[in-house]
């Protein structure tokens, strides 16, 4: 059963972590294999809530492209750098794959055996000489095993075409040779006797005894074969271990993990069929052909706290959505087939999770209550801000009851760590909570910052100002602000670029706007901030 990975948005609050946490335990509990995951930098709230009731971070998620382990290449398509260059030649024929991977005992990519190259070896005679294992030798002949003393066979190929006593004067037979020869026993006769390395015996000829028994003095080893003379010669050199053939040089290998677009794009350039498939080791997995690109397994995701593809993962449109789970206004998010879409009107994702928890009949327990309380206390603050309903008040008084906690209490502690601005940088503090929207096609971003010493940040002011104009220049926003909110007075100072004060003026109605403006009773950025933004720049 393939992974279904569970997230919420970038920057992401409290609420977007504990959720896919909550959401993946639900689904592992109704028989799927989930798992939540981060795709941006967890806040201090966030970071303390976890420690708090005792959980993990979850895992980082770059993306969700497409690799090429998510597409049906040949798996286990290599040889071994002891396979005969016969074994690879059946290979290639019986997959279709002109280029084989090969490694060594361990497993490690060391080369590409191609059946160009093993052509051209054998038009130009390169392969004369024998490098290779008796086994080899025997699968290739389809041979018979007569004497066996070596398991590795060294030699030149010597096949004779002369009379036996004119061979005797003109050739010379040690160690490093290897006799082809049908029922020429003067020639076998001289072979054994200077201690040939091996003789094949062609049509199925048998040796005579005599010099059996000086092959087994001197060490030579024989096999037998029912093929003919030129057929033998041919096989034999096609017995030579495929390491000692191999290219090396202008071969492209490409990872697992590699994106399909870039390696399509890479063959693109290249313009080969066939690319070796490595792990991170460099141990060879198989064989990607480029027509294999459309057999594709696209990653399993659930969105949560967000349906906008401007705040999701990197690669959202090469995955499959099955599920977003959600209480913000209905983004740009398109799937190819139908999916559960739950969308409501609460203040918190985690109270939709507490519903299904209940439709399913799945107990919630104590740390995952928790959890929960704190996503909806986070982005409520605490029941204070309008997007709040009886849903969320009533999932607060009871999941704080499960996990045994004064939800009040907690909340003051939570607000506390999560408000602290020490170790930050002024690009962390605005980006920690962030969310970027397109609208008639211009960027806009909505920071929000919630605090409990507002000191504390105003302090930080002509930095924040000079960091959103930054921002704004390189990354073309036409509107980009920072709200921080300050939690016991219930409203948000506004900070925002230079070139969007006609912007902030004309939303908010505020005339002759000045940076640092105090909105009396604004806390929800989801209900009373872009509503007006986008009503504005919509007209």
């Amino acid at each position: 059963m393939s992974k279904v990975l569970i997230f919420g948005h970038q920057q992401p609050d409290t609420d977007s972590i504990t959720s896919a946490i909550v959401l993946a335990y639900l689904k592992n509990k109704l028989g799927m294999n989930a798992e939540a995951r981060a795709i941006g930098s967890l806040n201090y709230e966030t970071k303390f809530v976890l420690k708090y009731f005792n959980f993990d971070r979850p895992k980082y998620l770059n993306d969700v492209k497409l690799q090429i382990k998510d597409v049906d290449y040949t798996k286990d398509c290599f040889l071994h750098e002891k396979d005969s260059i016969f074994k690879g030649y059946n290979h290639m024929n019986n997959t279709g794959i002109g280029t084989i991977p090969v490694v060594d005992d361990e497993g490690f990519y060391i080369g590409a055996a191609t059946m160009k190259d093993v052509a051209g070896n054998l038009i130009n005679n390169k392969l004369r000489k024998i490098n290779t294992s008796y086994d080899n030798l025997l699968e290739a002949l389809d041979g018979k095993e007569i004497l066996r003393f070596d398991e590795e066979i060294k030699g030149e190929v010597i096949s004779p075409s002369y009379r036996s006593t004119t061979f005797r004067e003109n050739i010379k037979i040690d160690k490093e040779s290897v006799l082809i020869t049908g029922d020429r026993h003067a020639i076998i006769e001289y072979a054994v006797e200077n201690s040939a390395s091996l003789i094949v015996l062609t049509n199925g000829v048998q040796m005579k005894e005599e010099h059996l028994d000086i092959a087994r003095k001197n060490h030579v080893d024989v096999i037998s074969t029912e093929y003919d003379g030129l057929t033998t010669a041919n096989l034999v050199v096609l017995s030579n271990y495929i390491k000692d053939n191999l290219k090396t040089e202008d071969i492209v290998f490409i990872n697992e993990n590699d994106d399909l677009t870039d390696v399509l794009d890479l063959a693109n350039k290249k313009k080969y069929s066939n690319y070796p498939v490595l792990d991170s080791k460099g141990h060879c997995l198989g064989v990607f052909r480029v027509s294999m690109a459309y057999s594709r397994h696209p990653k399993q995701v659930i969105l949560v706290d967000h349906n906008e593809k401007e705040q999701s993962v990197i690669g959202l449109e090469e995955a499959e959505i099955l599920e977003i789970v959600d209480h913000h206004r209905i983004g740009n998010v398109g799937t190819n087939s139908p999916i559960n879409f739950r969308n409501m009107p609460v203040g918190c994702t985690n109270t939709i999770l507490y519903l299904m928890f209940k439709e399913n009949n799945i107990d919630i327990p104590k740390n995952y209550a928790g959890l929960m309380l704190s996503g909806i206390i986070s982005d409520t603050l605490l029941l204070t801000s309008p997007t709040t309903t009886d849903l969320d008040r009533n999932a607060l008084k009871e999941l704080a009851s499960i996990a045994e906690v004064d939800y009040e209490k907690f909340a003051f502690e939570m607000f506390k760590a999560g408000s602290t601005i020490k170790g930050q940088t002024i690009s962390e503090i605005i980006h920690g909570d962030f969310k970027k929207f397109m609208v008639n096609h211009q960027r806009i971003g909505v920071g929000q910052f919630l605090t409990m010493n507002t000191d504390e940040i105003m302090g930080k002011k002509n930095e924040i100002i000079e960091c959103l104009n930054q921002i704004a220049k390189e990354e073309d926003y036409a509107f980009i602000s920072l709200f921080v909110t300050d939690i016991w007075n219930k409203g948000s100072y506004i900070f925002y670029n230079e070139n969007s004060k006609e912007i902030a003026e004309n939303a908010f109605g505020v005339d002759n706007l000045k940076e640092g403006y105090f909105f009396e009773g604004m806390l929800s950025r989801k209900k009373q901030i872009l509503p007006k933004l986008m009503n504005y720049l919509d007209n």
